[in-house]
């Protein structure tokens, strides 16, 4: 604390028996306080600061920038700029097409976990858990994760012992399930494009659609008409319907769905009761949170 401060302290004590409480406060407490702050700067990692600024950078509207736009919106130098996109692209997070740069979806692994803690499925569980009991399926909650979908939530059905083989962590291919697709055409137009040019279609079964022209009818398919029905693509004797769940700003943040085998759900009952059931509870799972 400076002198001058110290002898001010000193001359009021004497004029006033009870001064504030702010001018007892000792020296070495005060310095204390000044040293804990100026530790925990110390501890902060500057350079992840700034790398955060370039990821926030990117948006729906500027998905793919020039360096000297990323640096603009980001308030870096463009030297700084150059070497966190290219790290970005040397670990993946990023693509350049030798001008321009854009984020790629294994972005999504480092928020899956988040995604999956969120609210929106504290929210979903009761809801999933009414249509569950109503269409007598088990229902799940996904997020998209790279080229995968990640279960983040089940619901088992109580009417059946014989329940589908998915648990809250199990993985399956985006490109041949409805949560897939559904969560796919939330992306952006050119993330759709990235996203399908790093999967690699394997015919699970008879039935799995593995052309990439296909693939990316039935997601346009799924973002016209809000909901997507897979028919024995992933598994034989395995049908399913998925709806999307979108945030307060319209993108969206999450799947659920709802599947059963082919001998106890129809497809034409899939397609009707079963997608007026789900498109309700999506849409009382976002008024919940509004």
């Amino acid at each position: 604390m400076p002198q001058d401060v110290t002898q001010a302290n000193g001359r009021l004590s004497m004029d006033h028996p009870r001064p504030p409480v702010e001018m007892q406060l000792p020296r070495d407490l005060v310095l204390h306080g000044a040293d804990e702050a100026r530790g925990a700067d110390r501890e902060m990692v500057h350079s992840v600061l700034r790398l955060f600024e370039v990821l926030r950078a990117f948006s729906r509207a500027r998905p793919r920038m020039t360096l000297s736009e990323v640096a603009e919106f980001s308030g870096l130098t463009r030297a700084s700029t150059r070497r966190f996109l290219l790290t970005l692209v040397h670990a993946g997070y990023a693509e350049s097409d030798g001008k321009r740069f854009a984020l790629t979806p294994k972005l999504l692994e480092l928020g899956h976990s988040v995604l999956a803690a969120a609210r929106i499925w504290d929210v979903a569980r009761p809801i999933l858990a009414q249509i569950s009991d109503r269409l007598g399926e088990s229902c799940y909650g996904a997020v998209l994760d790279g080229a995968e979908v990640l279960y983040v939530l089940h619901i088992p059905s109580a009417r059946h012992l014989v329940n589908v083989d998915l648990r809250v962590g199990s993985r399956t291919p985006a490109y041949c399930t409805s949560v897939g697709r559904v969560l796919l055409a939330g992306l952006t137009p050119e993330a759709v494009e990235r996203a399908l040019e790093e999967i690699k279609p394997e015919p699970r079964t008879p039935r799995t659609i593995t052309a990439k022209s296909k693939l990316r009818e039935q997601v346009e398919q799924a973002r016209r008409q809000g909901w997507a029905v897979v028919d024995e693509e992933l598994e034989l004797g395995l049908r399913s319907l998925s709806v999307p769940l979108r945030g307060r700003d319209g993108v969206t943040v999450g799947a659920i769905n709802i599947c059963g085998p082919t001998s106890r759900v129809p497809i034409e009952e899939l397609r009707t009761r079963f997608v007026a059931e789900m498109l309700d509870a999506a849409a009382r799972i976002q008024a919940a949170l509004d």
